[in-house]
């Protein structure tokens, strides 16, 4: 079936691939500033040309390019008009990838070995880098693994890294028939490349072993010989895996270590802990204030602050800054993703997965709630380039049923929504990639966005209620989780003025001295007769003069048991009858209470 770009918003326009029923390629760019692929299992009508299930897409960095492989062979159009650019004759093509100046392509197939006489021997090198407009095959390599399948290279493609065993290869000027630079460690596992231009950065981790702990180290291209190197090193244990992510300014890194098995029980889904390492060498472990799994971590576009995710369900969201302070609490709620817009003013707290989709949109700057939406059974969500736009799918194989997309405006509603035809299954969804800063950024409306087809509010949450009781008139429950309101966490942000860390001490002395003080000047609350005398006189006394009163307090307890019927034991009526014990500290106190206690409320009569 095909998508026409009339029945698309006025500022998004798509192309779509569906998988039984064909649908074009449709590059309608007259009235749009981007497109949107949404691929299923093929598609490609440039007149009508292909109508074979694709194997994979994909855009180049700025956009000018779209590829695709159909089983037989990988082509390359412009797809502002839909001209050819290069096709080659690669049918096994499973990933392909453009580099950033669109200078090489870079294919994977799988990786397969050839037995001969009882024996396997090595196959045929599946990784291929060929010259974009030329066609030429500039050099094949060996890559078995699919994990960091495609080399990284500098924004400037002036360097390229990928990884070889326990090395880092490293190859400048897209020359890959020499090796400019090696960075040997043992048992490297992981690396990331960080964003820009020169001079390039890398972090790079190696898990412990025998005790050991991993640790990740960040170099500066191209030194990395003696012990100085590093710019900065964070050890740490109980890591499997690491997620490594470069804010933008490439200035600081965040690793999540996770590990398979939480070996305390708590969790089903391991253990995770978040680390922050910057270029200038500050390193820190970010303190989470909820005990739980890390869902998702996020760099904001503007490299000043993160957002983490985490915390067993109802889960927690916070904003951190580079110092790893807390700058501003979501609270609680169920989210287990964090999405900055491509501008950086705003922010989508999501519940995907096993969860209701629930999206939640707020304003950076000012931390102030747009709207909430949901989208139930999303498996995919991503930001269109404008930062006005998202599209949320439903997407094979994680479900096989009601796949389809929405386009929705970032205040709640949904611009367009198509579903896959019966027998169909989308694979994919993807906007079409645009340079850095080629939309600015727009003031945040709060009002929700005309749509044909409305909004999608999330209908609040209601406690289950058995069918025999639901007769019946609502009884207030009480609830498993209480929810957690927002904190806005900036200093000075409830009006008080912000102190630096000595000031903030001295201050902190400060109250605890007021509140020791606090406590020795609290009242003594004397339950004399039928009332209560606090007396203030009592203020300064020693432990020995309190504990005479409360013998006495203890003595009228017993008179007035007494005197309801109680049967006292022996003990108590010898302390009862034999006031006299207590009578010369008795009037010690009065003498030393002088005139507040004539003015008490409740005087003590002459027997006391």
């Amino acid at each position: 079936m095909a998508r026409l770009c009339s029945e698309a918003p006025p500022t998004v326009s798509h192309m779509q691939l569906s998988r039984g029923n064909p649908a074009p390629y449709a590059p309608c760019h007259q009235h749009t500033r981007t497109q949107f692929v949404c691929l299923q299992c093929v598609c490609v009508r440039v007149c009508g040309r292909d109508c074979r299930p694709s194997r994979c897409v994909t855009f180049s960095t700025d956009g000018t390019l779209f590829g695709w492989c159909n089983g037989q062979n990988v082509s390359i159009v412009n797809p502002s008009d839909g001209a050819v650019v290069s096709t080659f004759d690669l049918p096994k093509t499973a990933l392909l990838e453009f580099s950033p100046l669109n200078n090489i392509l870079v294919t994977w197939q799988l990786y397969t070995s050839k037995r001969r006489r009882g024996s396997f021997t090595s196959g045929e090198a599946n990784l291929q880098l060929w010259e974009l407009r030329s066609g030429r095959l500039i050099k094949a390599l060996y890559q078995k693994k699919v994990e960091s399948w495609c080399p990284s290279w500098s924004e400037d493609e002036k360097i390229c890294v990928r990884i070889v065993n326990n090395e880092l290869h490293f190859y400048e000027d897209n020359d890959f028939d020499s090796i400019a630079n090696k960075l040997h460690m043992q048992k490297v596992s992981d690396f990331a490349l960080s964003p820009g231009g020169q001079p390039s950065k890398v972090a790079v981790y190696v898990p412990g072993s025998k005790g050991a702990p991993s640790f990740v180290r960040l170099y500066q291209y191209p030194a990395f010989g003696g012990p100085t190197a590093a710019l900065a090193n964070k050890s740490f244990f109980k890591a499997d895996r690491v997620m490594m992510q470069w804010n933008k300014k490439a200035s600081a890194v965040l690793v999540t270590a996770s590990t398979e098995v939480d070996k305390t029980g708590a969790s089903y889904y391991g253990e995770q802990t978040l680390h922050y390492l910057g270029v200038n060498g500050e390193t820190a472990l970010v303190q989470l204030s909820k005990n739980g799994p890390i869902y998702d971590v996020a760099w904001s576009p503007s490299s000043t602050e993160f957002c983490v995710v985490y915390g067993f369900m109802p889960a927690k969201a916070t904003v951190f800054n580079l110092k790893c302070d807390p700058v501003y609490d979501f609270g609680t709620g169920p989210r287990n993703a964090a999405y900055y817009s491509p501008q950086g003013h705003i922010l989508i707290l999501a519940g995907f997965g096993n969860l209701r989709g629930q999206m939640e949109v707020w304003d950076v700057k000012n931390y102030k709630q747009v709207s909430k939406s949901q989208a139930p059974d999303a498996t995919h969500f991503s930001w269109c380039p404008d930062g006005e736009h998202i599209v949320t799918a439903t997407c094979s194989p994680r479900l096989r049923v009601s796949n389809g997309y929405k386009i929705w405006h970032y205040t709640g509603s949904v611009l367009q929504k198509w579903d896959v035809a019966a027998g169909s299954e989308l694979w994919e969804v993807r906007w079409q990639s645009l340079p850095d800063g080629s939309f600015p950024k727009r003031p945040i409306k709060y009002q929700a966005a005309p749509s044909q087809l409305g909004s999608t509010q999330a209908p609040p949450t209601q406690a289950y209620r058995p069918p025999a009781l639901r007769h019946l008139p609502a009884t207030p429950s009480s609830k498993l989780h209480e929810d957690e309101p927002p904190q806005d966490l900036r200093p000075g942000a409830s009006g008080e003025k912000s102190l630096s860390k000595s000031a903030l001490k001295n201050q902190r002395k400060r109250e605890a001295k007021k509140a020791a003080k606090q406590v020795r000047l609290e009242s003594v609350d004397l339950s004399l007769g039928v009332g209560s005398v606090v007396c203030g006189a009592l203020i300064g006394q020693s432990l020995s003069d309190f504990c005479t009163f409360q013998k006495l307090k203890a003595i009228e307890e017993l008179k007035e048991q007494q005197a309801s019927g109680k049967v006292l034991q022996k003990n108590q009526v010898m302390f009862v009858d034999n006031p006299t014990l207590m009578r010369g500290k008795r009037r010690s106190h009065r003498r030393a209470l002088g005139g507040v206690w004539r003015n008490c409320d409740h005087a003590v009569d002459d027997d006391w």
